[in-house]
């Protein structure tokens, strides 16, 4: 079977849910193709052909790909997915805008969020905000389908795959880019982080996050948000971790002041280890927590700071 991998990158480095992306295909076939549409990007094209498993790179490097514009790559995913038993990308907000346009093109339906491969045709996705797994059959003779990526280890470099570049160029005409602002930070990208820190709506307000900062500048983490403190304006919506918000799965995952609702755990129950802090013993977070403090954050938060 020959499998489409769409790239996810920023013109310049891969994204790394795209390795956890391959991975998934490797458990499919091993006829891997990774597309990398965008412009002047042949420095994630290098860094793609690296990835083990992949058997070809395809660079569509164009203008009208700069911004991966969902209009404009479905098509050229469209066209160039014809060829193929299936067509894979990651389950990020990329990856949903893109990928429903494709099935459409196609006239397939679409598997969403996998997170386990069972064989070629058949796959488990979770439902009910994680609360069940659906195991998916698919009869579509192309198979379109969005990765969770904290469901699939990530592949590691040591490939050569051949780099072959394609000129067809696709402009629907019907949007273009505006602008875009962008979060710095020193902090590592919050679904790559190794540690993440989340605060809730018991941070009470926006200010109180700089002692979740001070927490995570000691360990090099990550800070996150549920979606009741994003709603309540404590901090911006890249932070939310939860199903309407980013999937995250690292080592250590600690929730400060977050009650735990069905629809943030559905963002971070795969995490390794769960510590959880909290002055409301009842809270849902203690039942999936590993670790569990009940406590006012306000004391213990700066107090663990200081003795880190």
């Amino acid at each position: 079977m020959n499998i489409l991998v769409v790239a996810e990158h920023n013109n310049s480095v891969l994204n790394a849910v795209t390795h956890n992306v391959v991975t998934a295909a490797r458990v499919i076939g091993d006829d891997i193709h990774l597309l990398v549409a965008g412009s002047n990007c042949s420095a994630v094209a290098e860094g793609a052909a690296q990835l083990e498993g992949v058997t070809k790179v395809m660079v569509a490097d164009n203008a009208a790909y700069e911004y991966q514009l969902a209009e404009n790559v479905s098509l050229l995913i469209a066209e160039l997915g014809k060829t193929y038993s299936h067509i894979l990308a990651a389950a990020t907000t990329t990856g949903k805008n893109i990928m429903p346009r494709v099935a459409a093109l196609l006239d397939v339906d679409q598997i969403s969020d996998i997170v386990a491969v069972e064989s070629a045709d058949t796959f488990k996705r979770p439902i009910y905000a994680g609360n069940a797994i659906a195991t998916v059959h698919s009869n579509a003779p192309i198979k379109v389908i969005t990765v969770r990526g904290t469901g699939f280890d990530a592949v590691v470099a040591g490939g050569s795959a051949p780099i072959e570049a394609i000129a067809s160029v696709h402009d629907a005409g019907n949007s273009a880019f505006v602008g875009e602002e962008l979060v710095k930070s020193n902090r590592p990208e919050l679904t790559a982080a190794d540690i993440v820190i989340s605060g809730g709506r018991g941070m009470g307000n926006g200010e109180n996050f700089k002692i979740l900062y001070d927490l995570a500048d000691k360990l090099g983490a990550a800070v996150g948000a549920s979606r009741a403190a994003v709603d309540a304006g404590f901090v911006s919506n890249d932070m939310q971790v939860g199903q309407t918000g980013k999937i995250v799965a690292p080592n250590l995952y600690v929730a400060i002041g977050i009650s735990g609702a069905i629809q943030h755990l559905a963002g971070m129950k795969d995490s390794k280890v769960i510590v959880a802090i909290n002055k409301d013993e009842e809270a849902p977070i203690f039942q999936v927590a590993d670790y569990g403090l009940v406590a006012d954050l306000f004391d213990v938060v700066p107090d663990l700071a200081g003795k880190l």
